[in-house]
């Protein structure tokens, strides 16, 4: 599937963005806790009450795996990630140990139905087009046995929001809702608010939600 989005991603402001999000584990928790007044692991415990240590979890558009090894820390052992961007697939070599990734697309996720008993993303679908989010999200209940999870953006309605300078590249709105609408058997079961605590992104929400097929 060809998309704006996809090319965006794959050039260089992709890269750029890759490039001021690779930072050690410690830096990325103190990144949360300045942003949301929380550590991202704090954000995840509620995977720990649903899911063994032994999960297969796959996250869309892993990045350089920073969430992937926050999962690793807190005991997960079987992690998977699908990214976009060659260039951070190539970073994540430097950092992951014991982690699955590959270059692709949520789009076209590789792998058969239900072979994960997770799928995650973080900060993905806030940047799928909305008349493109249908599919991706196909892609991953397709994936997925029984949760998915996500932390985005968050807006009782879909809203564009201006991007670095550009249009058509952001999006926030209630996710899980969405889900559930495209797919009548998803039931929520967890919805955190997380609102921002730093000056720059005060009057801003994002949110952890996990729905179970």
């Amino acid at each position: 599937m060809k998309t704006e989005q996809i090319d965006f991603w794959r050039g260089e402001f992709g890269k750029d963005y890759t490039e001021r999000n690779s930072m050690a584990l410690e830096e990325w928790e103190e990144f949360y806790i300045k942003n949301w007044g929380v550590s991202k692991l704090e954000i995840n415990k509620p995977l720990l009450d649903c899911l063994p240590k032994d999960a297969k979890i796959l996250e869309v558009g892993c990045n350089i795996g920073l969430q992937l090894i926050g999962l690793q820390k807190m005991g997960f052992t079987n992690l998977y990630g699908i990214e976009l961007q060659h260039y951070a697939v190539e970073k994540s070599k430097q950092i992951c140990e014991g982690i699955n990734i590959i270059q692709g697309s949520g789009f076209d996720i590789p792998f058969k139905d239900e072979y994960f008993d997770l799928v995650c993303t973080n900060g993905v679908l806030i940047h799928i087009a909305p008349k493109d989010l249908p599919k991706i999200m196909g892609e991953i209940y397709r994936c997925s046995k029984k949760y998915i999870a996500g932390f985005e953006y968050y807006s009782e309605d879909i809203a564009e929001i201006n991007y670095r300078g550009n249009k058509g590249f952001l999006w926030k709105a209630d996710y899980s809702k969405l889900y559930q609408g495209e797919f009548n058997d998803l039931e929520e079961v967890e919805r955190t608010l997380y609102p921002y605590v730093s000056e720059a992104e005060k009057g801003n929400t994002d949110y952890f939600y996990l729905l179970r097929k």
